[in-house]
């Protein structure tokens, strides 16, 4: 992302890219964004309300947080099967096949499996992975916690209400002042 940004150099926008755990910022951004679905990697409550607290620390007063995460409710892993490959774009002219393959449903964590088939290789690639599915309501908990209050609140890419059968919560929180 921050590659794709920086070949925009009309705006005005210093991009850093960074993690949570490397270093600590104090009040330094206007907008922190997490991308990919990132926030579905914090496994734990412990480590979630770490990291929402990184990112509260990190933004100005009036700051957002803008992030997205898959619904619960929504259910997505249920369609991961090795029957239903996905094509993505891998280059300019290839793409490849990606199949998921549940290993586990926990409550909130998923495990899961997926196998690449990129043209030209001779062997498909193989990743293992486990995911956090939170529904809005406990998301909501943890924010309330950790400081940032609710901006905007989407369900799909389209700018859809949030709610059941919505497959993404896609927020934007703001830091408001101490």
């Amino acid at each position: 992302m921050p590659e794709q940004a920086r070949r925009r150099p009309e705006l005005d926008i210093e991009w850093i890219l960074g993690d949570l755990e490397s270093v600590s910022w104090e009040r330094e951004f206007d907008f922190v964004v997490m991308t990919g679905r990132a926030f579905q990697v914090f496994l734990g409550d412990d480590e979630l309300r770490a990291a929402l607290g990184a990112v509260r620390a990190a933004l100005t007063d009036g700051g957002q947080f803008g992030f997205e995460t898959r619904d619960r409710l929504a259910r997505a892993w249920e369609s991961w099967t090795t029957d239903t490959p996905v094509e993505v774009a891998a280059g300019a002219a290839a793409s490849m096949r990606m199949t998921r393959q549940v290993r586990s449903v926990d409550g909130e964590i998923v495990v899961f499996a997926s196998t690449f088939d990129i043209p030209g290789e001779s062997a498909p690639r193989h990743s293992d992975s486990t995911l956090r599915f939170l529904r809005a309501d406990g998301l909501g908990v943890f924010l309330a916690e950790a400081g940032p209050a609710v901006d905007e609140r989407y369900g799909d890419w389209a700018g859809g209400p949030p709610g059941e059968g919505s497959p993404e919560i896609i927020t934007v929180a703001r830091r408001t002042p101490a």
